[in-house]
Formats: C-alpha cells, structure tokens, sequence
C-alpha cells in the first residue's frame, strides 16, 4: 500500500511549509516589538516616578528644614531618595532657597 506523491502534493505541502515558517517570523517580530515597546514604557513610568519621589523628599525637606534642597545629594544622604545613575539622568537645579528647584529625570 505505498502511495506516490505527486507533484500537486509536493507544491501543497511546500506552500503549507512557507506558510507556517512565515506566520512563525511574523509572530517572533510582533513580539519582539511588543516587549521593545513595554520596556520603553516601563523606563518612562520609572523616570516619573523618581521624579514625583524627588520632588516630594524637597517638599518634605522644606517643611522640615524651612528650605529647599540646594543640591540632590542632600535628599539622597537625609531623606532616603536613591537615584539609579545607571538607568536615569537627573538634572536638580536650585535657584534659591525659597524656590521648589527644578527636576528632570531622563531615562537612558
């Protein structure tokens, strides 16, 4: 009971075969961009969220001290605020002392 391929056979199962490794590429590449996507909007939620935390170690250090910060090493040594340098650029500028300073947290 052997039974020969044909040629219309052949064509089937290579198109069939084309088919799958095809739809296999494409959903490696959606899921490749998918997790590229998620880990861009996780880098962004982190940044507002050191930023928020930062902002709000100097409205504590106001209440407290009577002053603003003057620099950002004074809320990371007093007020337990830790900066990732590795992942986060962080510009902390003071004007004055009675001035709320001015941050910018940027992911890497």
């Amino acid at each position: 009971m052997f039974h020969e391929i044909t040629d219309s056979q052949l064509a089937k199962r290579r198109t069939r075969r084309i088919a799958v490794t095809c739809a296999v590429a494409c959903v490696l590449v959606a899921a490749f961009l998918i997790v590229g996507a998620l880990q861009t909007h996780a880098r962004e939620q982190g940044a507002a969220a050191l930023r928020e935390s930062i902002i709000n170690a100097a409205k504590q250090c106001c209440a407290i001290e009577g002053s603003y910060p003057s620099t950002l090493e004074h809320l990371e040594e007093h007020y337990g605020v830790v900066v990732n340098d590795d992942d986060y650029v962080v510009s902390y500028e003071s004007f004055a002392d009675n001035v709320m300073p001015t941050v910018v947290v940027t992911p890497r």
